[in-house]
């Protein structure tokens, strides 16, 4: 009896059986739970998706904007969801990779709590010096580095930032020290890397492009493995230093135990809306590059950025309270 149940049931849903979207799903507006605040760098990447997905699935996909925490808050909130696929984290490697490594008590497990489904984009960081800086390239910066009497100095977005990080990890690649100067924000350190008080900073391609182009930021290299579709002049530092690599993508997750044919009819979603035109050629205007991973490749980025990540906490002993 139990066996001709079984049966039945599957023969009833084969949608379910074949791994693909029951009848009737969505039957209710979608929560977009986006970590970081409105008008920011994020919503930029985060809108137009939701804005597709919203024609393509006919319910409205809807941004909450949760900041807080550096992004844990939305992404706790989010681990404890129903995996049901009516809330979706817009994830950034911050709060999914970085915030569980330096931070106590984030409040979820970012491998344990979530199911990937995909990585959208890459989002180097861009290297870049006062133009006072006697270095004009990386090989110029090693060499000024390993012989300054001072340690070159370097501003972040605040401790335990892709920033933060990017910088221990050069200081270790050159094998000198640095001084950190940690700030709130991106704008105060730009204006003093503008005004020469501070030596380099590594920043979001999209925060400081423009100084780039009029002439008042040298850039040197970019962090991700590969150039820049918006700077593609500049190396990566990955050339000099094999294996260097600080990329602050964002991502698409669900809850854990988010059924397989949930997370790929949502990789497949958000891969569509990428891959149009128009916001192919926003992400690459602003400094992104268009990636559109397979869940299982988002599943092996994480679980090496966390690795990495955790030996960095190892070695630097850097923990954010």
């Amino acid at each position: 009896m139990k066996r001709r149940a079984l049966l039945a049931t599957v023969l009833a849903t084969p949608a379910l059986a074949q791994g693909q979207v029951p009848p009737g799903w969505p039957d209710r507006p979608i929560r977009f739970i986006n970590p970081w605040t409105p008008g920011g760098p994020a919503d930029l990447v985060a809108r137009p998706l939701a804005q597709h997905l919203t024609e393509t699935l006919g319910k409205p996909v809807v941004m909450e904007n949760r900041a807080g925490a550096n992004g844990t808050i939305a992404t706790a909130l989010v681990a404890r969801a129903a995996p049901d696929g009516y809330t979706v984290l817009f994830g950034h490697a911050g709060p999914n990779t970085i915030g569980p490594v330096f931070q106590a008590n984030v409040g979820f497990d970012p491998v344990k709590d979530f199911a990937p489904v995909t990585q959208l984009v890459s989002s180097p960081l861009v290297m870049v010096c006062r133009l006072g800086l006697a270095a004009r390239n990386i090989a110029e910066f090693v060499a000024l580095a390993t012989s300054s009497a001072q340690p070159l100095s370097y501003g972040s977005v605040g401790p335990a930032s892709t920033t933060h990080l990017a910088g221990e990890m050069l200081a270790r690649a050159i094998g000198t020290r640095m001084l950190h100067v940690p700030y709130t924000g991106a704008a105060a350190p730009i204006i003093d890397l503008l005004a020469e008080r501070i030596d380099f900073a590594f920043f979001n391609a999209g925060a400081v492009v423009q100084h780039i182009r009029a002439g008042r930021l040298r850039p040197l290299a970019v962090s991700t493995l590969k150039r820049n579709v918006a700077l593609p002049e500049l190396p990566p530092l990955a050339d000099t230093f094999p294996g260097y690599e600080v990329n602050s993508w964002y991502g698409i997750l669900l809850p854990a135990g988010a059924p397989d044919w949930l997370v790929q009819r949502y990789f497949q979603e958000f891969g569509d809306a990428l891959r149009t035109p128009e916001v192919t050629r926003l992400m690459n205007d602003n400094g992104l590059d268009v990636e559109a991973t397979t869940p299982a490749a988002f599943t092996a980025r994480i679980a090496a950025d966390i690795a990495k990540w955790r030996e960095l906490q190892r070695v630097t002993g850097i923990r954010v309270e």
